[in-house]
């Protein structure tokens, strides 16, 4: 067993920059909930057993994927909180993301598309950086973040769409120290994946699809949100 700290080779356990399940590819409804994705994913990452890589779950989506995932491979388990920045009109659409340490990434050409001025950009900073700071003490309380420096660093989530949050994420446990940032989801667009691959180590990806429709969701045969209790719950 690898000391903890110690950093995940490339060469050793992400020959790849992307490694998935060729099975699974373009395929949709392959995963019976998170809880089952999560089982797979970690049967997918058996290189990673026991190096003493820490698993972020991504807040709360990524919860349920992440405890099966952290219990097969042994590894310890936490939580990050990052939320997206989304347009005064529409809730439902983001062009950033705000990160647990304050991080902030705007999607600039998504940002000039659709007009938002620097007023609207500062406002929705404010309000999203406001929201994952309540949403750290709600998650956290008093307890500390915890330390990624000098650790390989498992960014955990339940699907990319666009990718933009967990490349939020990584920067910020880059920032952290992490010695290697790696991306582990049951599954995403292939355009997220391609957009990601740079920011990180390498990414674990069961399910990746392709065209112009992709929805996280239709991976899972069982779908409901998850919320911050119920993340909560399980983590605990």
């Amino acid at each position: 067993m690898a000391e903890e700290g110690s950093r995940v080779e490339r060469s050793e356990l992400c020959p790849e920059r992307v490694i998935d399940l060729p099975e699974l590819r373009d395929r949709e409804g392959v995963f019976e909930d998170r809880a089952d994705a999560g089982r797979l994913l970690a049967g997918l990452m058996e290189p990673l057993r026991g190096t003493g890589a820490l698993v972020l779950a991504i807040m709360a989506g990524g919860v349920p994927v992440a405890v099966p995932l952290a219990r097969e491979l042994g590894l310890a388990l936490d939580a990050a909180v990052v939320s997206n920045i989304t347009l005064p009109w529409n809730t439902e659409a983001g062009y950033g993301a705000v990160a647990f340490d304050g991080t902030v990434r705007i999607n600039e050409p998504l940002r000039e598309s659709v007009g938002l001025t620097d007023t609207d950009v500062q406002r929705g900073i404010a309000a999203t950086r406001e929201k994952v700071a309540r949403r750290v003490r709600e998650l956290r309380g008093e307890r500390p973040l915890p330390k990624v420096a000098g650790r390989s660093v498992i960014l955990c989530d339940d699907g990319l769409a666009s990718g933009f949050t967990m490349m939020t994420a990584a920067q910020a446990v880059r920032a952290a120290g992490a010695q290697a940032v790696i991306v582990a989801v049951p599954t995403a667009h292939d355009e997220a994946i391609r957009r990601i691959s740079g920011d990180v180590d390498c990414v674990y990806c069961c399910n990746v699809r392709r065209g112009y429709r992709f929805a996280v969701a239709s991976a899972y045969r069982q779908w409901r949100d998850v919320t911050l209790a119920e993340a909560r719950g399980l983590l605990s």
